[in-house]
């Protein structure tokens, strides 16, 4: 369901039934990884080439600090399950999920404080640039932004109520989120306006596509991953996207890119693809 790319030849890849993958030469080989857990596993991050962790069903945290050879159980709070994380540091992180669960570590997992989110709605993407400045965005549209590490979060205005499932800040003040039927939310501002950029339904259009990751390689030139595994390209900071057509046949949950040179997408069924970021 997610990957990550530490470099361009170390990634990681998670996924149902607890899986764990790993690999060590760009994804020609897959090594998968005993998790401790039988539980959906959704997310996964490293802070470097050691230590990670992944997310999951039924309040699943999980800790490496091996590269991913083995993992032991954080225990968290809830039983919600968690979709996002984010991480500034080797110490300090964040995890939302369902039920407008937002947590907060600052041991490196050790122990998990709830945050009080104030929603209720799902939440499935989340980023923090800094220490104090991080977004959160999830059903029925909701966006919430903090500046003081979470101790507050304020909602912001969407005008929408898609249900958004990634954001991407690509510097402070620009940021991306997408969602539901082609959703696309634009601010220039660090989150305070969105201007709404949705994919037009075009000749031939029957369904807008759901958009389910969105990550940019520098300030020109950006991804979005969504179902049936349709990919999006902007070479112009997101003024326009141009369909790069379904690279899989199944829905694109993970979107990870070690450099600007190349990324890979993950979804469904265990499928990884790789991107090649000149095409």
């Amino acid at each position: 369901m997610g990957l990550y790319f530490h470099s361009p030849r170390l990634g990681w890849a998670v996924g149902s039934g607890g899986t764990i993958l790993k690999t060590v030469d760009g994804g020609k080989n897959w090594k998968k990884v005993s998790s401790g857990t039988t539980a959906s596993l959704m997310s996964v991050l490293f802070h470097d080439e050691k230590l990670g962790w992944a997310v999951g069903a039924n309040g699943t945290i999980r800790r490496t600090l091996d590269g991913g050879n083995t993992w032991q159980v954080q225990p968290a709070d809830t039983q919600a399950p968690l979709y996002g994380l984010s991480f500034v540091s080797q110490s300090e992180g964040w995890v939302v999920g369902g039920n407008g669960t937002v947590l907060h570590t600052q041991d490196g997992g050790m122990h998990w404080v709830d945050q009080a989110s104030k929603t209720s709605a799902a939440l499935y993407g989340v980023q923090f640039l800094t220490a104090q400045h991080g977004t959160v965005v999830g059903a029925v549209g909701t966006v919430l932004m903090t500046d003081d590490g979470g101790v507050t979060w304020i909602p912001q205005e969407t005008q929408g109520a898609v249900t958004l499932f990634d954001v991407y800040f690509s510097d402070p003040s620009t940021g991306w989120t997408v969602g539901n039927a082609g959703a696309i939310f634009h601010t220039t501002d660090g989150g305070r306006r969105w201007i709404d950029r949705t994919l037009p339904c075009d000749r031939g259009c029957t369904k807008l596509t759901d958009l389910l990751r969105v990550r940019f390689t520098d300030h020109q030139t950006g991804w979005i991953a969504g179902e049936r595994g349709m990919v999006y390209r902007t070479i112009d900071g997101g003024l326009s996207w141009l369909e790069q057509g379904a690279i899989a046949k199944v829905s694109l949950f993970g979107l990870s890119f070690p450099d600007g040179a190349q990324g890979w997408a993950s979804g469904e069924k265990g499928t990884i693809v790789h991107l090649n970021t000149g095409r």
